[in-house]
C-alpha cells in the first residue's frame, strides 16, 4: 500500500514508519519537524516537510494516489493548549479537517487516526472503556475527540474509512526527553548523565504506560479491516510516577533519589484504559511494563 504519515519524524511516527517500510509499503512521511527529526526518518521513506495546515498539502494528496492516510501529527503539549486554545485548535482542529478534507476530496480509502485515551476519558476510578463517558478536561483533549465525531461524519456523508487509535502513555526509543515528553524519557536521560529529576507532586499519580513496539503493532492490524472503529491502545495497569522512577532506578543502578517539587494545576491523579478489545480483537498482548522499561534503557544507555 501507499501510506502517507504526518508527523512520521515523531517519536511514535517513525517507529511506525520503520514497521510499515519492513513490510513492504511504499511511506511518505510529512512533517514539519517542530518536533520530529530528520534523524528519526527511515532512508526508504520518501520525506516532504511541511506542516498539516498548508494550502500546499493538497497538492500533495492529490497527485501521490495514497491508500492510506495514517494521521500521527499534532500539537501535543497539553499545558500550551491551556495557555492557548485557539494556537491547539489551529494545527489539531483544522490542521486535521485540512487532511479528511482533502482525503475523501482525492479518493483516499482510510484514515488511522491517533487519539488520546488520557486526554479523552479525564480522570479514572477503573479503567475506561471505549464507550465509557468522555471527559477532557484540556482543550487538547476537546480536540482530539472532535476529531473523532468529524471523522464519523466524514464516514457517514463521504464513506471515508477510519480507525481510531486512543493512546495511554507511550514510552520507548526515539522518545524526546526534552519539553512535552514522557517521564521514561526525561529519567532515563537524567540518570544517565548524572542529572537531578524531578517529580511533581507526591509522585502517586497513576499512567497507563505502553511500550511503543505494542502501538507499532496497532498501527499495523489497522492498516487491513477495523473500519470504523475506536481502540484504546494500552496495558490496562496503572503505575505511579514514583514507581516508574524506582523501576529505572534498579535498571540504571542508580542511587540518587528524586527532589518532589510543586504538583502541576489541572494534572490527572489517574489515567488507565480497559484493553479487553484491544485484546480480543486486536490480538495485541502488551508487554510487562519492566520488559518495556529495559528495551528502552538499552536504547539510551547505547545512544549515551
Amino acid at each position: 500500500m501507499k501510506i502517507l504519515l504526518t508527523g512520521g519524524a515523531g517519536f511514535i511516527g517513525s517507529n511506525v514508519a520503520d514497521a510499515y517500510i519492513e513490510l513492504g509499503h511504499e511511506v511518505w512521511i510529512l512533517d514539519n519537524l517542530s518536533t520530529g527529526s530528520k534523524n528519526n526518518i527511515n532512508k526508504k521513506a520518501k520525506f516532504i516537510e511541511m506542516d498539516i495546515r498548508s494550502s500546499e498539502l493538497e497538492n500533495i494528496i492529490k497527485t501521490k494516489n495514497f491508500d492510506i492516510i495514517n494521521h500521527h501529527a499534532a500539537q501535543i503539549d497539553v499545558r500550551k493548549s491551556v495557555q492557548n486554545p485557539l494556537y491547539d485548535a489551529d494545527i489539531n482542529i483544522l490542521g486535521s479537517l485540512n487532511i479528511y478534507q482533502n482525503a475523501h476530496k482525492y479518493g483516499v480509502k482510510k484514515v488511522i487516526f491517533i487519539s488520546s485515551g488520557g486526554a479523552i476519558y479525564g480522570e479514572c476510578l477503573k479503567p475506561k472503556t471505549e464507550n465509557d463517558t468522555k471527559t477532557p478536561l484540556s482543550p487538547y483533549g476537546v480536540a482530539k475527540y472532535s476529531n473523532e465525531f468529524y471523522l464519523d461524519f466524514y464516514s457517514k456523508i463521504h464513506r471515508l474509512k477510519y480507525t481510531t487509535l486512543r493512546y495511554a502513555n507511550v514510552y520507548g526509543p526515539r522518545q524526546n526527553p526534552k519539553g512535552e515528553a514522557g517521564v521514561v524519557s526525561i529519567f532515563s536521560t537524567n540518570m544517565l548523565e548524572n542529572k537531578q529529576s524531578y517529580i511533581y507532586g507526591d509522585g502517586s499519580q497513576k499512567r497507563d504506560y505502553i511500550f511503543v513496539g505494542d502501538v507499532v503493532k496497532a498501527n499495523i492490524k489497522a492498516l487491513s479491516g477495523f473500519d470504523n472503529q475506536a481502540f484504546n491502545i494500552g496495558t490496562g495497569i496503572a503505575t505511579t510516577t514514583r514507581g516508574i522512577y524506582t523501576a529505572l532506578q534498579q535498571i540504571y543502578n542508580y542511587n540518587k533519589p528524586a527532589v518532589y517539587t510543586d504538583e502541576r494545576p489541572g494534572e490527572l491523579t489517574c489515567s488507565v484504559l480497559n484493553i479487553d478489545k484491544m485484546q480480543t480483537e486486536l490480538e495485541i498482548k502488551p508487554k510487562p511494563l519492566l520488559t518495556g522499561l529495559q528495551l528502552t534503557a538499552e536504547y539510551y544507555k547505547d545512544k549515551n
